[in-house]
């Protein structure tokens, strides 16, 4: 299990840690039953639930098939953007209180300590305590309805992008970038199919994805590599792999993929012919050759380097190359490289504007478009979703139209 144990049982841990605070403090209000009760019904759901979520990531059971959305969705934002913010906030205060009780108890007589564990009336400060524990599940629930709204919707949303080295055979030439699907929990079904209907609707050149088909388990494959068979490009679908397709078999997700009669290129390429001219599609590979998608979640800039460097030796004189690379860092080491097409970013998943938030914490390029010199790179906030909210981030197939200019 490693880092990702070792995280699950603090989470475990913390769960306990919270349930224990927020019922002390319930305790001492007369009438509490009511919401200790609610209290307990919502921690029981999100242990239970965190379990479920092991055994499935262990075993891949299909569990969260199983978990009904809004309970996985409430598992997912708990766990992830308040359980441990609470904790960071409240232990240090719990501490603080505690020696300064235990410092009161040695100067005053024991007697002369109020006894705050006995019921009593509401008052204003209990009320605010109530509140206080009350609001992190409250939130919870909120910001799951919001993000059960969000799931099933992306956005088309369309570049024009100038290339000084575009043939003018190829101007015009349209692409449909799609990425990140990350089917399983999050993305599956209807999803997919409106997916898969909007892409085919803008009747695009190319469609090129950029990895991340799946989010995890190998029993999601299937219905990820039947919805990229659905996809119509003029010229043909391609396609890299990214971290998440790796996690749990990297022989076996790229073995199947390929056996499924899709262009998945792995430090490879692929060379065509539109309107008269070559172009050629190269996907680079996950970090560099032997690397494990369990490692950190950027491969880093020089695994990156190395397997750049493979894949420019496979360059075609004369023709138009296309970079697919999963991570955007890529983009600085594409030399010779008009245009690169990248995800992994989700556009920084929870940005407060455009500029601040995890994508520029992360990333050097974390959605859109970018140039250095005659090069352009576009960054896709990604079609599917691993975590179910975003703000300011929300997910997206990118229409590009290519200019010579």
């Amino acid at each position: 299990m490693g880092i990702i144990g070792g995280i699950l049982i603090v989470l475990f841990l913390g769960n306990f840690l919270w349930w224990w605070r927020a019922d002390r403090v319930l305790r001492r209000l007369r009438g509490s039953l009511p919401w200790r009760v609610a209290l307990g019904v919502f921690m029981a759901g999100q242990l239970v639930g965190l379990g479920l979520v092991l055994l499935d990531r262990l075993f891949d059971l299909g569990l969260d098939r199983v978990l009904a959305g809004p309970w996985l969705t409430s598992i997912y934002l708990w766990h992830c953007l308040l359980l441990f913010p609470m904790l960071l906030l409240w232990l240090p205060y719990a501490l603080a209180r505690g020696i300064v009780s235990g410092v009161r108890r040695l100067l005053l007589k024991r007697d002369a300590v109020p006894a705050v564990n006995a019921p009593h009336p509401l008052t204003r400060r209990d009320f605010a305590r109530l509140l206080g524990t009350a609001l992190p599940a409250l939130t919870t629930v909120g910001t799951a309805a919001i993000a059960l709204w969000q799931i099933a919707r992306f956005r088309i949303r369309r570049l024009t992008v100038e290339l000084s080295a575009l043939p003018a055979e190829l101007d015009g030439l349209t692409i449909a970038h799609v990425t990140d699907f990350h089917v399983g929990p999050f993305t599956r079904n209807d999803v997919l199919d409106r997916i898969v209907a909007a892409t085919n609707d803008l009747r695009a050149d190319l469609v090129l994805f950029t990895g991340d088909l799946i989010n995890f388990a190998l029993s999601d494959l299937d219905a990820g590599l039947a919805a990229l068979r659905r996809l119509r490009g003029a010229h043909g679908v391609f396609l890299c792999e990214g971290n998440h397709d790796l996690f749990a078999d990297a022989d076996a997700f790229r073995r199947r993929t390929k056996a499924a009669g899709l262009n998945l290129l792995v430090n490879e390429t692929a060379n065509l012919t539109i309107r008269g001219r070559a172009v050629q599609i190269l996907g680079l590979r996950w970090g560099a050759a032997g690397h494990h998608a369990h490692d950190p979640a950027s491969p880093g800039d020089e695994a990156i380097a190395g397997s750049m460097r493979d894949l420019l030796t496979q360059l075609q004189p004369g023709a138009f190359p296309i970079l697919l690379a999963h991570h955007p860092h890529a983009f600085d080491f594409a030399e010779n490289i008009p245009l690169t097409l990248a995800g992994h970013t989700h556009g920084g998943q929870l940005m407060v504007t455009q500029n601040l938030g995890f994508g520029p914490m992360l990333y050097h390029y974390w959605s859109g478009l970018y140039r250095l010199g005659q090069r352009a790179l576009i960054v896709s906030n990604g079609t599917g979703n691993w975590f179910p909210l975003r703000t300011r981030a929300p997910a997206e197939i990118i229409h590009i139209t290519l200019r010579r200019g």
